[in-house]
């Protein structure tokens, strides 16, 4: 079923193909992409990286989060504390992406670097844990979110029913999906688009609270750190909390074939948009508590609507800013797409169906690989706990990505004649991964259910890599099968493989 993609004979001997004389383009995006060629594009510039991280940071985080780190920490200042210190902790993660995205330049982002350091079979169970855990509990966390705040300026009075919020969720998750399978191009320009409008989001929150600190609104700054109740059991969950807010500084490196100039492009694109957003995330946290008390933001389920009533509605109607901060802030377009350039690497490698590699003939996006996120996303949303979630795919996360920036320190001395154009003190990659592993490990404690409930189907990984590429003595019916389906879906989606593919 999983194996490495390659010619399969059928009716007419080979593939359907894409050109007249049945040859595919190379995928190698160092060449210039010609007329007429099914490839992915060189379309990523150093603006559209900006946005790019940006967009995919700013979002559902900014008004989930603040509840969490609030409650794992117990103060007004230690919570402030955390959001600055997951800042710079993403920061020096974005630097050491920065570097593997440089010297490495391959899409697929984690799957790839596991995968040049460790091996196939990390790499395989890094690739199953985002198809059947990080992506779609992270979409469904997002549209929970989106649903609440999109509903919220209607339901005042009253309790907003969970059916409504999930109904109007999935609605955005399909017409992301529709966007995504589009085109690269007007995703990127949409997102740009977006990222400006969740930027003036964040000023209508930030602003007013500036306003307020003038006027000498400081009461809930006084004894800051009173009530610190941070431990061992807290810490990490209130970490899950913030960098969940701050996750999406890895987007860029799994397009990484798709950017102009990497070594220049990738690095500035990652400082510019971390910087820019570490310094509106604790200026819009500091703006909130100009507003709400601790104990306002924690009875509260949409913090941002409580804060912007009491800040602006003598000004304009509450409804509207509403409105732009939810539709823009936790509107995401393409976290749902580039995420798939890691299936669609994968499957490249041989550890997907080879479906997932192929390309639309015309719109030049791996339509199948943002295609089989939906239903699984679905199943995410309808059935999870924002909450629960939030722990339930961070564990996955961050233990994959301390592994990568371990991989990076490994790489220094397996391959030290790799060129760098860009290369992070060793430092940096050394505390970023310690500080993963070391969170990851306490959340076991904290949170054993939903952490649990991760760690076991990781561990799933291991048996279905052996299960599905190891083993090659598949039957020769089954063989056939998968065949059948896989030009079928071909006809259906209008897709080919890659010449890269068929050279293998």
């Amino acid at each position: 079923m999983f194996r490495k993609a390659a010619v399969t004979t059928v009716s007419n001997g080979s593939y359907l193909q894409g050109q007249a004389n049945g040859r595919l383009p190379s995928m190698d995006s160092g060449q210039p992409a010609q007329e007429g060629k099914v490839v992915l594009k060189k379309k990523v510039t150093l603006l559209r990286g900006i946005s790019i991280i940006i967009g995919t940071i700013i979002g559902a985080g900014i008004f989930i989060s603040p509840k969490g780190i609030l409650k794992n920490t117990g103060s007004v200042g230690m919570s402030l504390t955390v959001w600055t210190a997951c800042g710079i902790l993403s920061l020096f993660g974005a630097l050491c992406y920065a570097e593997l995205g440089t010297c490495i330049k391959k899409s697929g982002g984690h799957y790839t670097y596991i995968l040049e350091a460790f091996g196939p079979l990390p790499a395989f169970v890094r690739v199953w844990v985002e198809l059947l855990i990080i992506r779609p509990a992270a979409t469904a966390v997002i549209s929970l979110a989106f649903g609440r705040y999109i509903l919220e300026p209607f339901f005042m009075q009253c309790e907003i029913p969970e059916l409504a919020i999930k109904l109007i969720t999935a609605v955005g998750i399909t017409l992301v999906m529709v966007l995504n399978s589009t085109s690269v191009s007007w995703s990127a320009r949409i997102q740009i688009f977006l990222t400006f409008c969740k930027l003036v989001a964040i000023l209508i929150i930030i602003v007013p609270g500036v306003i307020q600190l003038i006027k000498g609104e400081t009461q809930h700054f006084k004894n800051a750190f009173a009530g610190n109740d941070a431990s061992v059991m807290g810490l990490p969950l209130a970490f899950y909390s913030g960098m969940y807010a701050y996750s999406g500084w890895f987007y860029l490196n799994f397009v990484t074939e798709e950017v102009e100039n990497p070594e220049k492009n990738i690095p500035l694109a990652i400082c510019i948009s971390m910087i820019i957003v570490t310094v509106g995330y604790v200026l819009t946290n500091v703006a909130y508590f100009t507003t709400i008390s601790a104990g306002e933001l924690l009875l509260s389920k949409a913090v941002a609507v409580v804060s912007y009533r009491r800040k602006i509605q003598s000004y304009v109607p509450a409804a509207v800013p509403l409105c732009l901060v939810t539709v823009m802030s936790t509107f995401k377009v393409c976290p749902h797409l580039f995420p798939t350039r890691m299936f669609f690497v994968a499957s490249r490698e041989g550890h997907l169906p080879e479906i997932l590699s192929m390309i639309h003939v015309r719109k030049h996006t791996p339509l199948p690989a943002v295609i089989v996120l939906h239903p699984l996303t679905m199943i995410m949303l309808f059935n999870g706990d924002l909450y629960s979630l939030l722990n339930f795919l961070s564990f996955a996360r961050w233990l994959f990505i301390g592994l990568v920036v371990a991989g990076l320190i490994y790489l220094r001395y397996k391959r030290p004649d790799m060129p760098r154009p860009f290369k992070v003190p060793l430092f940096i990659p050394a505390l970023f991964s310690f500080t993963c592993l070391f969170m990851v490990a306490l959340s076991l404690y904290s949170d054993p259910v939903n952490t649990g409930i991760g760690f076991a189907i990781t561990l799933t990984g291991v048996p279905a890599y052996y299960l599905f590429i190891v083993w090659d003595k598949k039957p020769k019916w089954f063989r056939k099968l998968l065949d059948r389906v896989t030009v079928t879906l071909q006809i259906l989606l209008e897709v080919v493989p890659s010449e890269e593919d068929q050279k293998s």
